[in-house]
Parts: structure tokens; sequence; C-alpha cells
């Protein structure tokens, strides 16, 4: 079986937020929506005491490149989608185990 991997770096500005609190409800409810689904893997990894920024490390895992794109994209829009978020960069970074 192939295994595709995408690991992705998102960059972040919390618009609304005056706290660390109110940054971290943001944050956590963003890592929920994304951990939810199949063959995603997220982690805040930078700025975390910044109460308006934060980095997400995404790993995104599938047999399919179709499947990995779709996935990709998924969390693209999910980030886009959030009226709290700047999504400030976006970089993605395939990996493919016939390396």
């Amino acid at each position: 079986m192939r295994l595709l991997v995408a690991g992705i770096r998102a960059e972040l500005r919390i618009t609304g937020a005056q706290s660390l609190k109110e940054k971290r409800h943001v944050v956590k409810s963003v890592i929920s929506a994304l951990a939810s689904r199949d063959g995603i893997g997220v982690s805040e990894i930078d700025h975390q005491n910044l109460w308006q920024r934060s980095t997400l490390g995404v790993a995104v895992v599938a047999s399919h490149p179709q499947r990995l794109e779709q996935l990709v994209n998924e969390v693209d829009a999910l980030l886009h989608s959030r009226q709290a978020l700047d999504l400030l960069s976006f970089e993605i970074l395939y990996l493919d185990d016939d390396q």
C-alpha cells in the first residue's frame, strides 16, 4: 500500500483575542475541528504564549493522491472559514514512501 503524507505549517493571527484564554479557546476549537477528520493530525507548534498568534502543524495521511489533496484542501478551507482567524501563511511539504 502506498502511503502519502503532507505536512502543513499554518501561521495564524487570532483577530479578536484580548487574552491568552480567548486565544486558546479559538485555537482549541480549530484543532478539534481538524482532528475530528480521518487522516488529519494537528498540534499548536509555535507562539503558544502570544495572545494573537499561533502556528499549527498539521499532518495529513492518505493512500491515494486525490484523497490527500482533498484533505489538504479541507484544512485550507476550514482555516479560511473561521472569522476569528487571519491565515498569514500556509506552507505544504509533500512526502511519499516511494522516495
